[in-house]
Parts: C-alpha cells; structure tokens; sequence
C-alpha cells in the first residue's frame, strides 16, 4: 500500500532522508520512531506530495508521488505535525469544507460528518468553534477530517504532540477504530509506547535513515525470552569485554561505572556458565540479577538503538 525504494531528500549539502525502503501493507498500522530531526517529517511530506524527492521511488496505494500525485492526494488523509485548522469555524462547517474540497457529495458528507464527529467523541462539539476546543479535541477533529472523503491511507505525523495523558488515551482509541475500519495507516511518534499500543510493524529513524524494522507481534512473543541482567562487579574493560563477546546468547551490553548490563537470550543454565565463565577470567562479581524486558526495550535494545546507563 506504501512502498518506497531508496527515497531520498537532500538540501543543498545536507542529507535529510538517507535511501528510504519502506513496506506498509494493506490494512496494518507501521509506526516509526525517531528523535526531532531524524526526518521523519521529511520522509512524510515526500509521501503526500509535499516535498519533491531528490532521488529514489515512492508509491501510495499504486501511485508514484512524482509522476502522479494527485491520484495520491485522493488516496490519503494526511495529519501534519503542525497544527494548522481553522480557528474561526464550527466543527460540522470545518469537516463539510474539506469534503467539498474533495468534492464528496453533499448528503454523503453531512452523513459522514454526524457519524466521525460521534466516534471521535465530538458528537456534542458540533456548533462548538474550533478554537474553543481542547488540544486533545482539535486532534481528534483532524483524524474526522482526514476521513471526510473516504481515503484507504492515513499519514499521522506526530498526532499526540503536545497532548496530555487523557488526551493521549482518547487518541489511542480513536487509532484502534481506525485500525479496527482496515485502513493503513502511516504514523510516527519520538515516543515509543505510543507507537507500540497500536502498531503492527516498528521502525527506528536516525539521523534520515531507516535503523531497524520488526513486527510488533514477533517482539510480545520474543519479550518472555530475552531478559536484562545487572552485574555489579569489579574488572577491567577488556576482561568484561572478552566474556561477552563470546557468549553467543549476549545480544547486547554496556559497561557502565557502576554496574554492566547484559541483554541475554539464553536459558538459565546457560546463564550461570556466564557467570561461571567471568569468575573464570578474573572478574569480581559482586551482585548478579534480572529483569523482565517489555516490549519497548526488547525493540530498542535488539536494535541496539539503547542501553541503560
């Protein structure tokens, strides 16, 4: 539904989105994660036809957004991470324009307006003017909006930035229907659990590159696993680094000042010969435990994006 090969964006000597490959099937939510400026936003504008790639393919339900981007526009609601609507309009006006816009007829968009402003909880915010809404409430007004003219595909860039805690949550739900309706959906966050509570598929972004890719079903299934073990203990870099580096069950370390932690998928028994194999070599373990790992840090930590300090 969403491909892309190689995209890449560049502005006069700076490389903002690095050979772009992205896969979005049909009816699945893909959630990338990235810091501000990893270009996300980037990525995204080239997506809706915003921005012109510098080189590289992208394709929104079959149209190449170079060669044919207003049979993208149609395919797609797009939420930017700007917030831009109209401040001196009533709700039920706000969404009849952009279905004008799209030119859906009259009757089917006053249809479509009664049931988007009742499942994004706004039913009784129908006279209300835009700018008496609540952030949380304007958010979820944009996800109706990107709905009025029926598109397969939605492009949410950072749509619960700058909300709080109950907005977020309502958010969440209103994502889940949409998931729930079979649309795809495109979105991105700098905030990991929010892209896990409803995405099937995860990426990270840094730095306009594409880090990593995994299912998010194949990361709940792995998280019983994978366990994070804390060793407090003395020894040198060298001597924590060889017993490491060859236990093929440690997926991931770091050595701290305090304390080295290990990300490990091995068995218990196989875990003690670790520990075994470090007295052997000559480090002094003081303290030797677990924790559980969740989703979020088996995501991060098997991608090696980060470990605890």
């Amino acid at each position: 539904m969403i491909v892309t090969q190689n995209l890449s964006k560049k502005y006069a000597k700076q490389l903002v989105v690095n050979r772009l490959n992205l896969n979005v099937r049909q009816g699945t939510v893909f959630g990338i994660i990235g810091e501000n400026g990893a270009g996300k936003t980037t990525a995204l504008s080239m997506l809706v036809t915003l921005t012109t790639p510098t080189s590289g393919k992208a394709y929104v339900n079959g149209f190449e957004v170079s060669t044919d981007p207003v049979g993208v526009r149609r395919s797609i609601g797009y939420m930017p991470d700007s917030f831009g609507v109209f401040d001196d309009i009533r709700c039920e006006e706000y969404l009849l324009f952009y279905a004008d816009c799209y030119r859906v007829p009259r009757d089917i968009a006053r249809q479509r307006c009664n049931e988007y402003l009742d499942w994004v909880g706004l039913a009784a915010k129908r006279e209300a003017y835009v700018n008496t809404l609540s952030r949380g409430m304007q958010q979820r007004l944009e996800v109706a909006r990107c709905l009025m003219h029926d598109p397969p595909v939605l492009i949410l860039d950072e749509p619960a930035s700058g909300l709080d805690p109950r907005s977020r949550i309502e958010l969440r739900s209103v994502l889940q229907r949409l998931k729930e309706m079979g649309k795809t959906i495109l979105m991105t966050s700098h905030i990991l659990h929010e892209l896990v509570e409803v995405a099937d598929e995860l990426a990270i972004m840094r730095a306009g590159e594409m880090m990593a890719v995994s299912s998010v079903n194949v990361l709940k299934n792995h998280s019983t696993a994978y366990r994070t073990i804390r060793i407090v203990g003395t020894g040198s870099d060298d001597l924590w680094k060889s017993a490491l580096t060859e236990d093929k069950h440690v997926l991931n370390y770091h050595i701290g000042p305090e304390f080295v932690e290990v990300f490990y998928g091995g068995t218990v028994d196989q875990q003690a010969r670790l520990l075994e194999e470090m007295v052997q070599r000559g480090i002094s373990v003081h303290q030797f435990f677990e924790y559980e790992t969740d989703v979020e840090e088996l995501f991060l930590r098997l991608t090696g994006e980060v470990m605890t300090e």
